[in-house]
């Protein structure tokens, strides 16, 4: 199963919700097959770590993306599924 989240930058939203997702897929359903990533509607951070405050706000039991911002208009697959 591919998972693509998206907000506007893929600094803050998104890249917490792939953080979030993968922390509790790993925990609670290893054996699950997930492909997760993030992405923003717009190109403006694209290459950027995500934003500090949305690492120090993810929640204790998970953590952000440690990749860097990209736009989803360049998917990591011609298959992704939004």
């Amino acid at each position: 199963m591919r998972i693509l989240f998206i907000c506007l930058g893929n600094i803050c939203r998104s890249p917490t919700a792939e953080g979030v997702l993968r922390t509790l897929a790993a925990r609670e359903a290893p054996e699950l097959a997930l492909e997760v990533d993030s992405a923003g509607t717009a190109a403006y951070h694209v290459g950027e770590p995500p934003d500090p405050r949305a690492r120090q706000a993810a929640p204790a039991a998970a953590t952000t993306s440690r990749r860097c911002a990209r736009a989803s208009c360049n998917p990591p697959t011609s298959s992704a599924s939004t």
